[in-house]
């Protein structure tokens, strides 16, 4: 397997990245100046072997994207001239409707439809998006994950794969910690009530170690329906209650680590990815990065050692 390397736009948002002193001001900073932070990004992603990023909260959103080169056609173009392509975009907005309680559907499928016309003139075919999260444990009331939950989730994907799927783009679901599609039992739910030809899954080996699962075990069980995969590696397990606000993700980030110096079996990861529909794409994620090009090539080396590890154990599993 000779696959193509992407990485989440989130890669570059780091604050040291820009000499700047904030990720507030990165923020600032490049609403303000859409088309030199695309540029510098683009740039960066020439020192290494990624030729593919998936798109996510601003700046590194569609509508910035839009800003600076004016229409998704545009984009696209100046991307292929680098020899770069999207790859998916990442629901990740604050405006994004609520699909907690799913009493506005038509918003929500509207806001789906928007994103997939653009991936389709960009030339992608993947929209990614996750569950809402969870509450702060003992918070009262309690919100419970229980089936009934989970099937009007399922019920809402259904609509929106369906309606994704007339503009040629698949809707896959990723696996965010202290989300409600954080934990194996929750994804192995989800998986179970909908159906595999409108719902895809983008697990994340980060946070899926985060929730005390087995990356690997629940991509091999899924494999079939794997469209994408975020590789990330995790420190330990989340044993603690988060306090889940608009905290929570940096809460997270000390349980992230880069490639290789985490907990994540990688070659197993590798040999599950290996039998999926998203083989052809390794999707590093970096969050925040202060050297992305560093942090790529080493995630990248680490890649490529796993895959062939993954290849060789496959091979001599074969002659057996």
């Amino acid at each position: 397997m000779n696959p193509r390397f992407a990485t989440d736009v989130i890669t570059f948002f780091h604050p040291g990245f820009w000499d700047l002193e904030s990720a507030d001001a990165v923020r600032a900073w490049a609403a303000a100046h859409p088309d030199r932070f695309w540029q510098r990004v683009l740039d960066t992603l020439a020192e290494t072997e990624v030729t593919g990023i998936e798109l996510t909260f601003a700046p590194g959103d569609i509508g910035s994207a839009v800003r600076a080169f004016g229409s998704a056609a545009s984009f696209r173009r100046e991307l292929a001239a680098r020899g770069l392509a999207v790859v998916s975009a990442f629901i990740a907005d604050s405006d994004v409707p609520d699909w907690r309680h799913g009493d506005n559907l038509p918003a929500i499928v509207a806001d789906a439809e928007r994103r997939a016309a653009f991936l389709a003139e960009v030339g992608a075919e993947l929209l990614v998006a996750g569950l809402p999260m969870r509450t702060t444990y003992g918070t009262r009331p309690p919100f419970f994950v229980d089936a009934a939950y989970m099937a009007r989730m399922a019920d809402i994907a259904h609509v929106v794969g369906e309606a994704v799927s007339r503009h040629g783009v698949k809707l896959a679901f990723h696996t965010e910690s202290n989300s409600t599609l954080w934990y194996e039992r929750d994804i192995d739910l989800f998986m179970a009530l909908t159906d595999p030809r409108y719902v895809w899954l983008c697990p994340d080996s980060c946070h899926i170690a985060l929730g005390g699962g087995d990356p690997v075990a629940l991509a091999s069980r899924h494999a079939p329906r794997i469209a994408l995969a975020h590789w990330k590696d995790a420190v330990e397990p989340i044993t603690a209650h988060l306090t889940v606000d608009d905290t929570v993700y940096a809460q997270q980030q000390p349980y992230m680590a880069e490639l290789g110096t985490g907990i994540v079996d990688w070659n197993g990861w590798a040999g599950a990815m290996s039998r999926t529909p998203g083989a052809h794409t390794v999707l590093i994620e970096l969050d925040e990065a202060t050297d992305p090009v560093a942090a790529l090539r080493s995630g990248t080396a680490v890649a490529k050692q796993a895959l062939r590890s993954a290849a060789s154990c496959a091979n001599v599993g074969g002659g057996d």
